[in-house]
C-alpha cells in the first residue's frame, strides 16, 4: 500500500501533473496540502474520471487539504483539529481508506517569528500533539502525513545548509521541540527510519538556484503508530515533479506498507 503527501501549492494550476503522476505511479492514497482553491471549485470530477475517490477542506486562495483514495472513496472520520472552534483554517482531515486511519495536515509556516504567526503555529501544534495522542496506540495502522513546516535537525539529511535559514520558524527550538514531543507518543517519523545514506529532501524553495544545486529542506514527514510501523516497507520522494515546468516548490514523500503485520 503506498500512501504519498503532497504539498501541490494550488491544484488548479498543477492539475495536468497530478494527474500524470497518479497515472504513472499510481499511490493507493494521497495526502494533497496547499490545495489554494475553495471547497466548490476543488477538480472532483477530474480525480475520479482518473480513478480516485476524494474528501477536501477547501479555502479559496489559501491552504486546504485533500486526502485521495485510489478506487475507493475515504470514509471522513475528521475535518478540522478540536480545541479552538474559531480557527477555520483549512489545514486537517482524516479519513479510513482500506483498514488505515489517514489523517493529512498542513502546519501553520509561521513566518514572520516572532509574532501572531509563529504563535499561532505553536498553538495549532499543540492542538496536533493532544488529538495525536488519541490515534497513536490505536489498533489500526494510523499515518499522520503532511507538510509539517519543520525541519528535524541541522544534519545534512534533513536541511543542506543552516545559515540562511537560522532566523527562519522552520527552524526554531519550540517548532522543533514541539515536533519531537509529537514523535514521543510513539510516533515513527518514516522518512528518517527508513531512507538511505543520501538525504531525502521534500523541498526545495524557488529563489537561488536552489533545486538546481539541490539544496533542499525536509519538511514533509509522514508519521506513522506501531501498527503501521511495524507494515514498513520502502520510503522515496518521487523528485521529478519538482523539476516541471511551474511545478511546486515541493516534491511526494511517500512510503509503502505492507498488506498484512508482518
Amino acid at each position: 500500500m503506498k500512501i504519498a503527501t503532497y504539498n501541490i501549492n494550488g491544484v488548479r494550476g498543477r492539475l495536468p501533473s497530478l494527474l500524470a503522476w497518479l497515472a504513472s505511479d499510481q499511490p493507493d492514497v494521497v495526502c494533497l496540502q496547499e490545495l489554494k482553491t475553495s471547497h466548490a471549485t476543488f477538480p472532483r470530477a477530474e480525480l475520479e474520471a482518473a480513478g480516485y475517490g476524494a474528501i477536501w477542506s477547501g479555502e479559496k486562495a489559501y491552504n486546504g487539504v485533500a486526502i485521495l483514495a485510489k478506487g475507493e472513496q475515504p470514509i471522513e472520520t475528521r475535518r478540522g483539529l478540536p480545541g479552538d472552534a474559531k480557527d477555520v483554517q483549512s489545514r486537517y482531515i482524516e479519513a479510513a481508506v482500506n483498514g488505515v486511519l489517514v489523517a493529512c495536515l498542513y502546519l501553520p509556516n509561521g513566518n514572520p517569528q516572532p509574532g501572531p504567526k509563529f504563535d499561532y503555529k505553536l498553538a495549532w501544534f499543540e492542538r496536533l500533539i493532544r488529538h495525536a495522542a488519541s490515534l497513536v496506540d490505536r489498533d489500526e495502522p494510523v499515518v499522520i502525513a503532511g507538510d509539517y513546516n519543520v525541519v528535524p535537525t541541522d544534519d545534512v539529511t534533513d536541511i543542506y545548509n543552516t545559515r540562511s535559514w537560522l532566523k527562519d520558524a522552520l527552524l526554531q527550538p519550540e517548532s522543533r521541540a514541539a515536533y519531537f514531543r509529537l514523535l514521543d507518543q510513539g510516533w515513527t517519523d518514516a522518512l528518517a527510519k527508513k531512507r538511505p545514506r543520501e538525504p531525502l529532501y521534500t523541498f526545495w524553495d524557488y529563489f537561488r538556484q536552489h533545486w538546481q544545486r539541490n539544496a533542499g529542506l525536509r519538511i514533509d514527514h509522514l508519521l506513522l503508530n506501531a501498527s503501521a510501523a511495524k507494515r514498513l516497507k520502502t520510503v522515496g520522494v518521487d523528485r521529478a515533479l519538482r523539476g516541471l515546468p511551474k511545478a511546486s516548490d515541493h516534491a511526494p514523500a511517500w512510503i509503502t506498507l505492507a498488506r498484512r503485520r508482518a
